[in-house]
């Protein structure tokens, strides 16, 4: 039977298609050789675990290491820090079962009991592992971010306290693996303070590693393993057009690659993949908002979550007293890019986030007014309608609409967007371009034969509509196109709706502008 996409859990080779991970952490055999403890963190199902696992595999079988992979998850229900430190070590044990020789294993945590660990916890269990193995330990405990205040924090000393008698009295080297650098956990713990000060019971900590998603040569070597085994072909438009939508987010590209495989295709390996089969993977994934999506999208009205994303949205400069801590923590969540400028990790992102946000507005416009047969004829959209049509909703509802938005800093962008999605959801796709500071937000519709560039502007002073022609034109020549619309969104309350409502077509740059006044 053939290896599939994995989109659940670890990966296992024998079962998936597997990429191999050791490569993409590459210093972390040298962290290890010099003994150091560090931190691995990356969002969910980029591949931490499976990683974990292979370097696991790999340490043990060269046998300089006793190394063990552990997920201490299960202790974050200890009713106090004894007893998640005795959860903890039952962690440790029943995975040295399964993954060491006896002789390697730690003693039974049967032989403990509540008030052994309430003396010792957790320090005492690993010296004795550490004494007694003729190789040095080497630990990686996953999930560690998964224990929050007193029990975390009941994880850090006792690392801390043994840290000195490694590597014969306590693990030669330890890794702590989750979401979030140390740094974070201790805003966390510490909400009113920055940090723990110089007693932070985590100062050993040499370094904090990234794991980054997959390169598009990953990606390329995935999708190889399944046509070596199928004989089925990923074009290299495929292959550019999976990377460009995904930008190597592992779990994206298995279930883009396995929606088109399984679900789409039915698994007849006859036939060639396409960028239309791409297209329309996309779209399903994106509907049918799996775990890993719905897990993003939890995050949105997190205050730090919500400050970044208006910003992204709306082509603002970010401006807040926690403006580091806040791009820190969404970029560990993936939601960003970790490299300026500050946008959505990913088209997928791009697209789904904003859909969430209106998503109560695409459900609440008047079946009349979004009546896809006002809009289109012979397959053609008829932007100029679609946009007066707006204009004129726009202005008898906006106020209403945005009244109580939690959003409402974007809400006049995400409304528009609201109202194209209802119209281009059976026929066509909307491709979002927004970055932090960039002052407007892109899109690029296609419908049919048909593409239009919209772009969306906030007009604060006198500047804005110069500013936005100029950028629109810029954006248009880098799309080759002649034509394109600027919706220029008035803020000033003062500015009568007489003055607001107005089309003119404008020559810039030799390019041809609808400049549409909301």
């Amino acid at each position: 039977m053939a290896r599939f996409f994995n989109t659940a859990g670890p990966c296992r080779p024998r079962d998936h298609y597997t990429v191999d991970s050791l490569p993409r952490i590459p210093q972390i055999r040298e962290l290890i050789e010099e003994k150091h403890y560090f931190v691995i963190h990356a969002p969910r199902q980029t591949g931490k675990t499976t990683f974990l696992y292979a370097l696991m595999n790999h340490l043990n079988k060269e046998g300089k290491y006793t190394a063990l992979t552990v997920n201490i998850q299960e202790a974050a229900s200890g009713m106090d820090p004894a007893h998640a430190m005795m959860i903890a070590a039952n962690a440790i044990y029943d995975q040295a079962r399964f993954h060491l020789p006896e002789n390697e294993r730690p003693e039974p945590t049967a032989k403990l009991d509540k008030e052994t660990f309430s003396k010792g916890q957790l320090r005492g269990y690993l010296s004795r592992w550490s004494e007694n193995n003729s190789k040095p330990v080497v630990l990686f405990i996953d999930e560690a971010d998964s224990l929050l205040d007193d029990l975390f924090l009941a994880l850090l000393r006792q690392l801390r306290s043994g840290f000195e008698a490694r590597p014969k009295g306590f693990p030669h080297s330890v890794a702590l693996v989750g979401l979030r650098d140390v740094r974070d956990y201790k805003i966390r713990i510490r909400p009113e303070r920055n940090s723990l000060g110089t007693g932070s019971p985590f100062n050993i900590k040499t370094k904090s590693v990234f794991m980054e998603g997959f390169t598009q040569p990953n990606v390329e070597t995935l999708l190889d393993m399944h046509t070596a085994e199928t004989g089925q072909v990923f074009t290299k438009a495929v292959r550019d057009e999976i990377f460009r939508l995904t930008q190597g987010q592992p779990w994206l590209t298995n279930a883009l690659a396995n929606q088109i495989v399984f679900e789409i295709l039915r698994k007849d390996y006859s036939v060639t993949i396409t960028r239309a089969h791409v297209a329309q993977a996309r779209q399903e994934l994106i509907q049918r908002r799996d775990t890993h999506l719905d897990s993003l999208i939890d995050k949105l009205r997190e205050p730090a979550v919500k400050n970044v994303v208006q910003a992204i949205i709306g082509g603002e400069t970010l401006v807040s007293d926690r403006l580091n801590d806040d791009i820190a923590y969404v970029q560990d969540l993936g939601l960003i890019t970790r490299q300026a400028p500050v946008k959505f990790a990913n088209p997928i992102y791009a697209e789904i986030i904003p859909r969430v946000l209106n998503y109560s507005w695409q459900l609440s416009f008047n079946q009349d007014l979004v009546d896809q047969a006002w809009y289109v004829r012979d397959g053609r959209l008829d932007m100029d309608a679609l946009l007066g049509a707006f204009q004129k909703f726009y202005r008898r509802h906006s106020d209403a609409w945005l009244e109580k938005y939690d959003f409402r800093e974007v809400g006049r962008q995400l409304l528009l967007m609201a109202f194209l999605q209802r119209i281009i959801n059976a026929g066509g796709n909307i491709e979002r371009e927004m970055a932090v500071g960039n002052g407007r937000c892109d899109l690029l519709v296609e419908f049919g034969p048909d593409h239009f560039l919209i772009e969306l502007k906030l007009r604060w002073d006198k500047y804005s509509k110069e500013e936005g022609l100029e950028q629109a034109a810029r954006y248009l020549s880098r799309l080759e196109m002649d034509h394109g619309y600027l919706i220029l969104f008035e803020t000033n309350p003062k500015v009568s709706w007489e003055e607001r409502i107005s089309r003119k077509e404008v020559q810039q740059d030799g390019k041809q502008i609808s400049l549409i006044g909301m």
